[in-house]
């Protein structure tokens, strides 16, 4: 049976979801000539990502359907002032006339909405809120599909997926699983050059300011180099893999101690996993999974099955039995179903 979205999303329980949307019927409907609709996903993500109290962690713009991994923010939705609210609701929804075209927003109207404070409180929990933040996402972008199609209907399946994300292991599971959904699908030969991907975006912005060798240098061990690399996804959109709160960074990151460059020296070894077989693992991987308290054996089977899956069943991951259980007790169910039941 169906779960209520209410009975899934929990920021008590954890504040990280992998959703998945596909197109209705599973229809090519942003491939086999349709692929610009990509970058309206991957634009559309980005606005959202700038008004929504939801940091966008991972994704994957796929030919029928998308992967979108997220962490909510309420915290921060509950520090903004009423004029914030209402400036970030009117980017995500700009209001328009009758006939079409967006209004100019004056600051009388803004000042206007702000004094209404049940209105703004209503808008402070959708911003703060996964089910508006997918809707947002969805919705804009079926219509400019159905317009440029000239037809009616849905585009989108009407309920998206979500997966509670319930520890270390299995969010770095998560995020390579979405970054190597083009590899996988034959769609790139290599994750950095799969386009419409979070690891496409965090490579083009290290490439723009000339890190790439820090990366690199990190990824090895290099403390010069990791400090070096350190900063080079402040001013990204997507939520940075390394938390660097302890460093002075002001953003919150994915994993503490865990730079870009191990995260993309783990993908690039996991894709040549995925499309060799077997590898040989290096001395920088294997450190790696030995911090994340996994081997090369159970790493690789997890993410394959994954991979392999046409569709991922259950609501939670987690790579941590005893975590489940323990939920299972909070909820007073027999057991919780979980993603990785049959890929560990």
């Amino acid at each position: 049976m169906t779960a209520a979205r209410s009975q899934l999303v929990d920021v008590n329980v954890t504040r990280y979801y992998h959703c998945i949307s596909r197109c209705v019927r599973r229809a090519f409907l942003c491939g086999e000539g349709f692929e610009h609709r990509k970058q309206w996903i991957e634009d559309r993500l980005q606005t959202l990502s700038e008004c929504f109290a939801v940091s966008v962690c991972g994704f994957a713009v796929m030919d029928n359907h998308l992967h979108v991994l997220v962490r909510l923010e309420p915290d921060a939705a509950n520090g903004w002032s009423a004029e914030d609210v209402v400036r970030r609701w009117l980017v995500a929804y700009p209001p328009k006339s009758a006939d079409g075209p967006t209004i100019d927003v004056t600051q009388a109207w803004i000042d206007d909405l702000a004094s209404d404070e049940q209105r703004v409180d209503v808008l402070r929990g959708r911003l703060s809120n996964l089910g508006w933040f997918m809707k947002a996402l969805k919705e804009p972008l079926a219509r400019m599909a159905n317009k440029e199609d000239d037809c009616k209907g849905t585009f989108w399946e009407s309920r998206y997926k979500s997966i509670a994300i319930l520890d270390d292991e299995a969010l770095l599971a998560t995020c390579a699983y979405i970054d190597l959904n083009p590899v996988a699908a034959g769609l790139a030969a290599t994750p950095e050059t799969s386009p419409h991907t979070s690891v496409h975006q965090r490579v083009e912005h290290a490439a723009a300011q000339g890190k790439l060798e820090e990366l690199k240098a990190a990824a090895c061990g290099s403390v010069a180099g990791s400090l070096a690399a350190g900063a080079v996804e402040e001013d990204l959109w997507l939520c940075p893999i390394e938390d660097r709160r302890r460093e002075g960074s002001l953003r919150e990151g994915l994993l503490e101690g865990f730079s870009l460059g191990s995260y993309l020296l783990l993908i690039d070894y996991t894709s040549r996993l995925c499309r060799q077989g077997k590898v040989r693992i290096s001395r920088e991987v294997a450190s790696i999974l030995d911090r994340l308290g996994t081997s090369a054996e159970v790493w690789g089977q997890r993410i394959q099955r994954l991979l392999a899956k046409t569709r991922l069943l259950g609501s939670y991951f987690s790579a941590d039995r005893e975590r489940l259980r323990q939920l299972a007790q909070q909820r007073n169910v027999h057991h919780l179903d979980n993603v990785a039941a049959s890929t560990a």
